[in-house]
């Protein structure tokens, strides 16, 4: 893998893991502030934004999981690095 493909595989990843927190603090917020229009509109957008980034980084680099992953061969969605290996810079 190239150093810029590592990078660009790395930077998505790293969205895709900042929505997907974010998506959690705010359903964490909403359990005691259920009727907080402004975080209920932030957590349906971020949720958006997850699944589109999750779409386009299993469809660039594979899944991300093993639910993800479709086939004959659904097991092989392990054979992609896991997030400790990819390559740092």
């Amino acid at each position: 893998m190239s150093d810029s493909t590592a990078t660009s595989r790395r930077e998505l990843l790293k969205k895709v893991q900042e929505a997907d927190f974010y998506a959690l603090e705010l359903q964490l917020y909403l359990n005691t502030h259920p009727n907080c229009e402004r975080a209920l509109r932030l957590y349906e957008e971020t949720v958006k934004k997850a699944k589109v980034l999750r779409n386009e980084y299993e469809e660039t680099y594979g899944p991300l999981t093993a639910t993800s992953s479709s086939g004959k061969a659904p097991w092989q969605w392990s054979k992609n690095p896991w997030t400790w290996e990819i390559e740092r810079s």
